[in-house]
């Protein structure tokens, strides 16, 4: 995701997070292996995907961010592409790799309309650093720091020469571990405006 990782995770938060979001009477019991690579497919496999892949690819070429293709339709087919492996390693790496080697359990549990606004927003953010065990404890959030990690190192493989430098990954590992915790606002505030509506009937 590089340079636009920050519009780039928060745009496909936005599109998954019905598959993220979580209250947290549904996460009371540690999840297994099988569930956390089920809570892997509910982030990846969603007909959301590619309209998300394709919208960040136009704004990375309308914007000429890294990775550094050029321009054209060929450039606008590979930048597609690049965000659709970055989102799905990202996804597999830290959700399902990382949380079942680390035993950490990586699904985001709202804190709710019982807190303030300000308070769930810091909060939302700072599920990117901090998460939980699969036994409930409180530890720091290593299945998103390195698996954030191993898709930087994975992206080398089909990013272009200039994209591949040392600073360039390791600008795209923070900004991927960071977009993570933007990301969680969206799920954070998603059933209170769903509930908006329905209060107005709309």
């Amino acid at each position: 995701m590089k340079h636009s990782a920050l519009l780039t995770g928060a745009l496909f938060a936005v599109c998954l997070s019905t598959a993220r979001a979580q209250d947290p009477a549904a996460t009371a019991t540690s999840p297994s292996i099988a569930e956390k690579w089920q809570f892997f497919e509910g982030e990846t496999i969603n007909p959301f995907v590619p309209m998300a892949s394709a919208i960040t690819a136009g704004i990375e070429q309308a914007i000429r961010a890294d990775p550094q293709y050029g321009v054209g339709t060929r450039a606008f087919a590979e930048r597609f592409g690049a965000a659709v492996g970055d989102n799905v390693s990202q996804n597999f790496f830290s959700d399902f790799a990382m949380a079942s080697l680390l035993h950490e359990d990586t699904r985001y549990v709202r804190r709710g309309a019982g807190h303030g606004f300000w308070s769930r927003m810091g909060y939302a953010i700072s599920r990117a650093f901090v998460t939980r065990t699969d036994s409930g404890a409180r530890t720091a959030n290593w299945s998103n720091f390195l698996g954030c990690g191993l898709q930087a190192g994975l992206s080398n493989a089909y990013y272009p020469p200039p994209s591949r430098t040392l600073a360039a990954t390791a600008i795209n590992w923070a900004n991927s571990a960071g977009a993570s915790g933007l990301g969680n606002i969206f799920p954070e505030f998603l059933p209170d405006f769903k509930r908006w509506l329905k209060r107005h009937h709309l």
